[in-house]
């Protein structure tokens, strides 16, 4: 069986470095690095009294694993405006949170090397629970400056409606 469906001529799987990310309707620019999605389901172990020394198994809660997004430090204030709706720091007593809206859907898009959209991941109910305007400074080093939130989330799905691209062939011009 081919490993994509519309495309079986595609050998191999998508790269890591077309991505964006979305919330409010809008992209938000400049992010570099997503972590992994990732969800784990415990495991309940039980047996039962007349058994031969057989345990059973079978699934608990399940829970899912914080997103950490980090972008180069720029003007734009998109990470900020979001972590002071969770805690505004000097905003007065009962001010320093936004319960209406502190928490968002983001969505996750990922692209082929052409740049058309091959998958999305939407993730609920999130809300940044870190957050670092910095990354650590020094002198001796002359690499990107960056900041960084972490997401907590109420779980993540993929959005099976965006399908698989048609990929065109590149020809050489005569």
């Amino acid at each position: 069986m081919p490993q994509f469906t519309v495309n079986p001529q595609r050998f191999d799987p998508y790269k890591k470095f077309k991505f964006r990310i979305k919330w409010d309707g809008m992209y938000i620019p400049g992010v570099c690095k997503v972590s992994e999605l990732k969800r784990t389901t415990k495991i309940i172990s039980f047996r039962e009294g007349g058994d031969p020394n057989t345990v059973h198994f079978s699934p608990g809660l399940t829970t899912y694993e914080p997103i950490v997004l980090m972008r180069g430090r720029t003007h734009d204030n998109e990470f900020e405006q979001w972590v002071n709706k969770v805690w505004n720091f000097g905003s007065g007593l009962g001010a320093e949170i936004s319960l209406k809206d502190f928490r968002k859907d983001i969505a996750i898009e990922l692209f082929n090397e052409a740049g058309q959209l091959a998958m999305r991941f939407h993730a609920f109910r999130c809300w940044p629970s870190e957050y670092s305007p910095l990354s650590p400074l020094n002198s001796d080093d002359n690499s990107t400056l960056y900041e960084s939130i972490i997401l907590q989330h109420e779980g993540w799905e993929r959005d099976y409606d965006v399908e698989e691209p048609a990929e065109g062939s590149f020809t050489e011009p005569s």
